[in-house]
């Protein structure tokens, strides 16, 4: 499915990262370590969508920001985010490179989404559970609130995956993932 969906969206995945390129100083891939199956690290490939100074703009906009339960920074209006980046969000635009992580082994199509090492550092013996599977490109809670959900929302639905993953499952989750792009709701 990876495979497939490199090939027919080679086009859009380039004049992505065209318009990512020419639009903000940077390049138009962005990595960054992320933990996956069984605790291992792996760099996770994804069309940058902040400034290159995205911290210096954060830190001099960090008294006003929106905290998703002090776990995930969720901000509505993200200083650090480009206007491209705001669009290729909106519609998951940024995440398809990681169709390259699926080729490599490291992600599968669907999953819990790969925390961040110091996230996944502050895991309790529950949490660890969605270390249990390989994340995914999509998953429950992208298609069921995406960032409007809170942490604990966020978390449940990994862990209700993990516990109940089927090939209907997937399957479903595939399905409602087309719908929540075009529409574009949750994402910021």
């Amino acid at each position: 499915m990876a495979s497939a969906g490199l090939v027919v969206l080679s086009p859009l995945l380039v004049a992505v990262g065209a318009v990512v390129r020419s639009t903000s100083e940077g390049p138009a891939l962005f990595t960054q370590p992320r933990v996956g199956y069984d605790g291992k690290v792996f760099r996770i490939i994804k069309f940058r969508t902040m400034y290159v100074d995205g911290d210096a703009r954060l830190a001099a906009h960090i008294g006003n920001r929106e905290l998703n339960h002090g776990r995930l920074l969720k901000m509505k209006s993200d200083p650090r985010v480009t206007p491209v980046g705001r669009v290729l969000r909106k519609y998951s635009l940024d995440e398809f490179p990681q169709m390259i992580n699926v080729l490599t082994g490291s992600m599968s199509m669907v999953g819990p989404r790969p925390p961040l090492p110091n996230e996944a550092s502050r895991y309790g013996t529950d949490l660890l559970r969605r270390l249990n599977v390989k994340p995914g490109l999509t998953g429950l809670w992208q298609v069921n609130g995406r960032s409007d959900l809170t942490w604990d929302e966020a978390v449940e639905f990994d862990l209700h995956y993990v516990d109940n993953w089927s090939l209907t499952l997937d399957a479903k989750i595939i399905w409602k993932t087309f719908r929540t792009i075009v529409r574009g709701e949750g994402a910021y």
